[in-house]
């Protein structure tokens, strides 16, 4: 990445922002439990939805003020008419960017060798079992097969590496950690356990089905020896470990019972144009007015700046006066 021309990004509590992930629409082609209902979402209008150059123009600024990370999210990123060409104006804009993609993976097998033509770099691929039945009790689609074609389109295109995201809930899925864990290893993906977060439309989390971190690595190092990453960015979601025998690593990312939020250099723009500065964050700023105003690159650095000097200490999951956010992961951005 080149020097960048602004000065960095730079919160009260002396985290950097690094990280943008920008969500391109708040649509899904599944109905995951955790995240959606199964019928009656009300979809954000066209119109609402920030064009690719208003991205691109966001991402541009965003990039000159020291932003080296940027992951394209959803809803479901690809259901996106012609995704592959804001993928080819955000690398234009530093082709040695780091620039991800977190999917489904349902449409790539269509589309994997456009995104990584275009300039995409590495996939993260949510799948939460490996269970046809179970896929399709989560989902509320049956389209596990679909799933891991498209992992096998994305390893065939070249895009690495492909992390795998799986989501435990006890009693539902939480009895496959071992399973995945084999099969990841297996095919050679990096697999990352998330613990159930409250970000779900219909506010229905239950702590009690959380499986933690611990019992995750427990379970597997049960099994397959583990051996602490002692190269792990603190900034980074995911605490990693090596399989003992080199057969690459697994990773837990413990929102809830091991909040990172200490180093967190994260902000998320949603599709219609808000800041958010913490995914459980009760105040959005709004870049949309801006961008759509006549705001100049300066203006848009300033209000910028503003959101970031007012980023959350840390999320208050674990507190009493937990406050869930009315938008759900769908309409945020992962």
């Amino acid at each position: 990445m080149p020097a960048h021309p602004r000065p960095a990004l730079i919160d009260t509590h002396g985290r950097t922002v690094r990280d943008l992930r920008i969500s391109v629409t708040d649509r899904c082609n599944l109905r995951c439990t955790y995240c959606m209902p199964a019928e009656g979402m009300q979809w954000l209008p066209k119109s609402d939805l920030l064009t690719y150059e208003e991205l691109t123009r966001f991402a541009r600024i965003a990039l000159e003020c020291g932003v080296q990370g940027v992951r394209l999210t959803g809803g479901e990123p690809t259901v996106r008419a012609d995704l592959p060409a804001l993928v080819g104006m955000l690398n234009a804009l530093a082709p040695d960017l780091d620039l991800s993609l977190t999917t489904n993976a349902l449409k790539l097998t269509a589309m994997a060798p456009a995104l990584r033509d275009a300039g995409l770099k590495r996939v993260n691929v949510s799948l939460d079992t490996l269970s046809r039945e179970r896929f399709h009790l989560i989902a509320r689609r049956d389209r596990l097969a679909d799933v891991l074609a498209g992992i096998d389109a994305a390893r065939l295109a070249g895009l690495a590496p492909i992390k795998i995201n799986a989501v435990l809930m006890r009693g539902v899925n939480d009895d496959e950690v071992v399973d995945m864990a084999r099969w990841a290893r297996d095919e050679g993906h990096e697999l990352r356990f998330i613990e159930w977060m409250p970000l779900d439309f219909a506010h229905t989390w239950d702590r009690s089905k959380l499986v933690p971190a611990t019992e995750i690595l427990e379970r597997i190092g049960a099994v397959f020896a583990l051996e602490s990453e002692d190269t792990d960015d603190p900034s980074s979601p995911a605490r990693t470990f090596r399989y003992a025998d080199g057969a690459g690593r697994v990773g837990v990312i413990a929102s809830v019972t091991r909040p990172f939020c200490g180093h967190c250099d994260r902000i998320r723009l949603t599709a219609d144009g808000q800041i958010r500065t913490c995914l459980f964050s009760l105040k959005e700023y709004d870049f949309r007015a801006a961008l759509r105003g006549g705001a100049s690159d300066d203006g848009i650095e300033a209000l910028l700046r503003a959101a970031v000097l007012r980023k959350e200490p840390g999320h208050l999951i674990n507190s009493a006066g937990f406050v869930q956010p009315d938008r759900g992961m769908s309409a945020i951005g992962g």
